[in-house]
């Protein structure tokens, strides 16, 4: 079987955020489970800057609107798998991906079509050699209907998070250059919407854990394309996102203070003594409970519920690290709190990889308590680093994170349900109670490290589906 990943992003060459890391990591997991598998994204300037320097291969024309333009294709490799760049300064060789933060660029419906397009003419360039099209994200939704019945190859389209829809004026209609009766597709409460576009005409969909898969069919949580969701639902499968264990295992992990796992976490303490050097906290916290977090700063990520608690926190004599960029709002929050609690709390406002490694590896228990969480991958590595996370019962978070029964000693985290700063609350006293239990704590933490979320069980899942369909498909 052979298919191709159309991605805005792919890690290490170009990315913003989770997306990146899934269409960098499950290619490689297919890979190795026998499918033959090529990636297509666009050639940011960013792929350039990180060192890249893919070969050119070949140039392909492309319909743009009333106009023909040329897109030149590079080719690089990902760990033996092919990548093809496509390039054109005009769209691509700028200074973000997407625009400057907090805005996208005007011309951003204009700059996708393009870069599907060019999949279309590379296609046929190439006598479509892919069985099938593995699509992620709005940024190239429109693939299955641009497509059309015109070439052979079936497709899928993976939602990564349904609140990122490629929603643009009603004008952009005149971009795609499709027969009126098709138009109803892509209009949705009056704006052209990438997203909706593919979840009418793609052969499948697929979102990135079970619960979320339900979640989205909800007013709560589906954005408005909830009603387009449940008539199409008959097609959509949740498969969880997976992790790379080569990147985070505290057995051989090169950012952290001294390897440890499930058999043996003296060196977790060492980790955590390193953390406490390194943030320059007081080191009588060694013996208090820590609490890390890594992440957007946003209102997503619950940040809304956490800021209110922190100084009953530090009332309670425990530690707290936080690493992650957002919203001036909650940077301006968490600083100033920082500033009146410095013997228990640090900020870092920045994107620090290895500060992240350490912050998981040197804490006691994590916070992730998200308003919503398609999938979530910092509660995973959490959970292999012996951090045991604190997470609303949502999406991938209620998927990965079991709860923790004092009783019987089942489990691997805490969480809470209704979003409130109450509710978190009662969490982290029970995470704080199952700490100050030596005997349940260790056992909660071995059962979290021997928790198998590899890419290879994703990948299983994902072969499963491309297969049904193209049997269904004949």
């Amino acid at each position: 079987m052979k298919v191709l990943f159309a991605s805005a992003e792919v890690l290490p060459f170009a990315w913003t955020g989770g997306l990146g890391d899934v269409c960098r990591a499950l290619p490689l997991a297919l890979r190795d489970l026998g499918v033959e598998v090529e990636i297509a994204m666009p050639f940011y300037r960013m792929v350039r800057e990180r060192g890249f320097s893919p070969s050119p291969s070949m140039e392909v024309t492309v319909p743009a609107g009333d106009r023909e333009e040329k897109a030149l294709v590079f080719r690089g490799d990902l760990e033996g798998v092919p990548v093809y760049f496509v390039g054109h300064d005009g769209y691509f060789n700028r200074p973000h991906l997407y625009g400057p933060p907090g805005k996208g660029y005007p011309d951003n419906a204009e700059r996708f079509l393009f870069f599907t397009r060019a999949l279309l003419s590379l296609g046929e360039a190439f006598g479509w050699p892919w069985d099938l099209v593995h699509c992620h994200d709005w940024h190239v939704a429109l693939f299955p209907l641009l497509k059309g019945r015109k070439a052979p190859p079936l497709t899928l389209l993976t939602i990564h998070n349904i609140g990122y829809q490629g929603e643009f004026p009603l004008k952009a209609l005149g971009l795609l250059r499709i027969p009126e009766g098709m138009a109803e597709a892509v209009v949705h409460q009056g704006k052209v919407n990438f997203l909706k576009g593919g979840i009418v005409t793609a052969d499948l969909l697929t979102t990135v854990s079970p619960t979320y898969a339900r979640e989205i069919l909800t007013p709560e949580f589906g954005f408005g394309l909830e009603d387009v969701l449940r008539e199409h639902s008959h097609k959509l499968h949740g498969i969880l996102n997976g992790v790379d264990y080569r990147l985070w295992d505290p057995r051989n992990d090169p950012f952290i203070a001294a390897p440890y796992g499930p058999e043996d976490l003296s060196g977790k303490a060492l980790c955590k003594e390193d953390l406490l050097r390194t943030l320059r906290l007081p080191e009588g916290l060694k013996a208090r409970p820590l609490f890390g977090m890594v992440s957007r700063l946003v209102r997503q990520k619950g940040l809304d519920l956490l800021l209110p608690l922190i100084p009953r926190m530090m009332a309670e004599g425990v530690g707290l690290v936080v690493l992650g960029t957002g919203e001036e709002r909650y940077e301006k929050g968490l600083r100033r709190l920082a500033a009146e609690h410095p013997a228990g709390m640090r900020v870092v406002i920045d994107f620090d990889e290895g500060l992240s490694h350490k912050i998981e590896a040197g804490c006691d228990l994590y916070l992730m308590p998200s308003l919503y969480e398609p999938c979530g991958l910092n509660q995973m590595y959490s959970l292999r680093y012996g951090t045991l996370p604190v997470v609303r019962d949502t999406g991938g978070l209620a998927d990965t994170v079991e709860q923790a029964d004092p009783r019987t000693g089942r489990g691997t985290g805490f969480k809470f349900r209704l979003f409130r700063p109450a509710y978190l609350w009662r969490a982290i006293r029970r995470g704080l109670r199952a700490y100050a239990t030596p005997d349940l704590w260790g056992r909660l933490q071995r059962q979290a490290m021997t928790k198998d979320f590899s890419w290879r069980r994703s990948a299983e899942q994902y072969l499963k589906l491309y297969r049904r369909l193209c049997i269904r498909s004949g």
